[in-house]
């Protein structure tokens, strides 16, 4: 097999010591496994030289002004985070320590997650003590080492661990995995020929079977290119027997391990930089099950979905309380009816986006502008409505007090991750939005040097739109007409031209529309270098747990690198090998890029035409949330673009990093390491599909299962 120029970090297959196994009990889960023959294992790269690592040293300094409040929720809304009792199966317990009452002041909640303008400016100093409705569902992650759980009804196999405690010596347990290995070999065999009495003949299972091996090609790893920029973590090793049992935590049903890890949030030596919404996974993963909410009921399907569901699926009013004046949420009778309102535009997300549009026609929704992201969210009606004009959002709030927002959003069928923008780079590679969006989503982009919206300059595609609406555009309050004077200086620093100013008349708001150059003279014709221009060396699509820099990347001016070209409009850009593939270079599966990025399409539509669609038994009406987690070229979300869902493509951080192709050809993703817990709620997606996920990391490991199914 052809070998590209790069390699795993390790130059072998990926492992993990450690694993998250969070599952949820009861609920209907369709989950499409790939697998091919153990003579041919995807993913197999001879052993290379390690990658050099370089620890990167970051100061940063703490600011009144970057912190969290509780937004415009009322006084008796807000919760004390102290004293919180967590107890756990066995006689454990964790009592949270009291903590003095930090005044925090709340931000990235979006355009459906901002105060009120009376509020937000009140005479407290727009500051509101934190109602951490998150910290109350933050836990520590003590469930891997509570008591055994009730005796097992499955196999044999089980008895290993019985009450006595008692365990068989090293020898017994190797034979005991090489029976386990021979009794998978055994039902591999087994279901091969079972698969004649299947819908879908045996010659179309073998487009699922016969899959091509993967290798790296020229594609380098997120895991690599995040090694320049700082430490790899050594993840812990861990022989321990998991004990399966519901998970004990305050999040209960909707307990997030990475967000919910209430022990790690105890420790931190701040909070001004939102460190607290932040990932943080547990050291010792947790294997327990995540109940469901009481009443469960099937999702509504989409497009139904999006201006109604259940309410017992998702059982918090606080929301609507606080929001159901701007339409955001309202609760009637047994369902939550979502208007499709948002604190910018309480009169209907579809109005607001006209309202762009007209305000600059060079957006041109779903023609040139197709994969936005949308900063602080709230309930994603502006995510939910694009789809209408083509447009797919990547939408993102932080789990915090305001309540449910992105779980609200998830089980309405919109794209939508917990996410903050915090200390760290966001988990997506450079050059990638059309448009990023901001709705009162009430970031301080203009202090510390302008880090957070440097960081949007990272991602924006040079040429693309940053869209802000936000008082300061539109209100003439001092505090308002301060942060436009320092956004104006900034963004003229950073070489953003100020194309259009406009006001909704109908909303009673206003946008202000900016645009990243397409050159670098801005640039070197500045008289101060403020902020910095970025080292060379400093990696810009290097993000995995890698510190946010405030400095401006260069834009590539070569023909032939990635960003010195829009893509073609949509959908065309769906099934054109990008510009920047080089037929020079060797793709994941082996042949020249372009080929390689053809061959999968059409893999990928002939495998879900002849065996997905029809063949596996799945009702495809009742699928909207998808997820790929293992996604390569997204070859498989292109071959589904017809059918009412969105994909998830995850690319693995040691993974040929694949990500910025999928972006290029009008899709969007996510970087994620399988050894750890995904960043959303429990039963967010109705189906998940992994095309040699398990077979490219070692046998000892147990990957991740996600929180996830309805």
């Amino acid at each position: 097999m052809a070998q590209g120029k790069y390699s795993r970090v390790d130059g072998k297959k990926s492992s993990c010591s450690t694993a998250t196994i969070v599952v949820v009990v009861g609920v209907c889960l369709v989950a499409v496994w790939m697998f091919m023959s153990s003579s041919a294992a995807p993913g197999q790269t001879p052993d290379l030289p390690a990658a050099t690592e370089t620890k990167q040293k970051v100061t940063a300094n703490p600011s009144s002004q970057f912190e969290d409040n509780s937004g415009d929720l009322p006084d008796d809304a807000v919760k004390d985070e102290g004293n919180q009792e967590t107890t756990q199966n066995g006689g454990d317990s964790n009592s949270e320590e009291s903590n003095t009452n930090e005044v925090e002041t709340n931000t990235n909640t979006g355009d459906d997650s901002s105060s009120n303008d009376e509020k937000s400016n009140s005479e407290d100093g727009n500051t509101n003590s934190d109602s951490n409705e998150g910290e109350k569902s933050n836990s520590s992650d003590t469930d891997s080492n509570e008591s055994e759980s009730s005796n097992s009804e499955n196999t044999d196999s089980n008895s290993d661990s019985n009450e006595t405690g008692k365990t068989d010596s090293e020898d017994e347990k190797v034979k005991s995995d090489e029976k386990v290995e021979k009794e998978e070999e055994k039902q591999t065999e087994e279901s091969s020929g079972e698969n004649k009495t299947e819908d879908f003949s045996a010659a179309t299972q073998s487009e699922i079977l016969k899959e091509t091996n993967t290798q790296n090609g020229a594609f380098s790893t997120q895991a690599a290119e995040s090694a320049s920029e700082k430490e790899s973590q050594s993840p812990s090793s861990s022989s321990k027997n998991y004990k399966w049992k519901t998970c004990n935590v305050t999040a209960g049903p909707d307990y997030i391990p990475c967000l919910d890890n209430l022990e790690a949030i105890r420790h931190l030596h701040g909070r001004s930089h939102y460190e607290h919404r932040e990932r943080h996974c547990p050291d010792e993963s947790p294997t327990c099950l995540v109940p469901l909410p009481e009443g469960y009921k099937t999702s509504i399907k989409w497009p139904r979905s999006r201006e109604q569901i259940w309410y017992s699926n998702v059982p918090h009013t606080k929301l609507a309380a606080v929001k159901g004046h701007q339409n955001w949420v309202k609760v009637t009778g047994e369902y939550l009816t979502f208007p499709g309102g948002g604190t910018q535009f309480k009169n209907g997300a579809l109005h607001y986006i006209d309202f762009i549009q007209n305000s600059l026609p060079d957006i041109a929704w779903g023609k040139r502008t197709r994969v936005i992201l949308d900063v602080g969210c709230g309930v994603a009606s502006f995510g939910g409505y694009l789809f209408e004009r083509d447009v797919v959002a990547m939408s993102f709030a932080p789990k915090d007090e305001h309540e449910a927002q992105v779980q609200f959003a998830l089980e309405r069928g919109i794209p939508a991750i917990s996410a903050v923008m915090g200390t760290i780079r966001l988990p997506f590679p450079s050059k990638v939005f059309d448009v990023v969006h901001c709705a009162r989503c009430r970031v301080p982009w203009h202090i510390e040097g302008g880090k957070l919206l440097l960081e949007l300059n990272r991602m924006l595609r040079p040429g693309g739109y940053f869209v802000w609406s936000a008082t300061p555009v539109y209100q003439n309050k001092p505090e308002d007409v301060e942060i436009w004077e320092a956004m104006s200086k900034l963004t003229k620093a950073m070489c953003w031209e100020l194309v259009k100013v406009n006001n909704d008349k109908l909303n009673e708001v206003g946008a202000a529309i900016y645009r990243k150059p397409t050159t670098n003279e801005c640039y070197e014709s500045r008289q101060q270098n403020e902020p910095p221009l970025c080292e060379s060396k400093d990696d810009p699509d290097a993000i995995w747990n890698v510190q946010l820099q405030a400095c401006i990347h260069k834009v590539p001016v070569d023909s032939s690198v990635r960003g010195s070209e829009w893509p073609k409009t949509w959908p065309q850009r769906l099934e054109s090998a990008p510009y920047w593939l080089k037929s020079s270079e060797v793709g994941v599966y082996g042949k020249s890029a372009p080929e390689d990025f053809t061959a999968d399409y059409e893999n990928w539509k002939r495998v879900v035409s002849k065996s997905y669609l029809n063949g596996l038994g799945i009702d495809w009406s009742s699928v909207r949330n998808v997820m790929d987690m293992r996604a390569i070229y997204g070859g498989f979300a292109a071959a589904l673009k017809d059918l009412k869902v969105w994909v998830m493509n995850v690319v693995p951080v040691d993974s040929p990093d694949t990500l910025p192709i999928i972006y290029e050809r009008g899709l969007f993703g996510i970087y994620h390491n399988w050894c750890e817990s995904f960043s959303t709620y429990p039963r967010t997606y109705d189906l998940l599909h992994a095309d040699h996920l398990f077979s490219d990391v070692k046998k000892e490991v147990q990957v991740t299962v996600i929180n996830g199914g309805s």
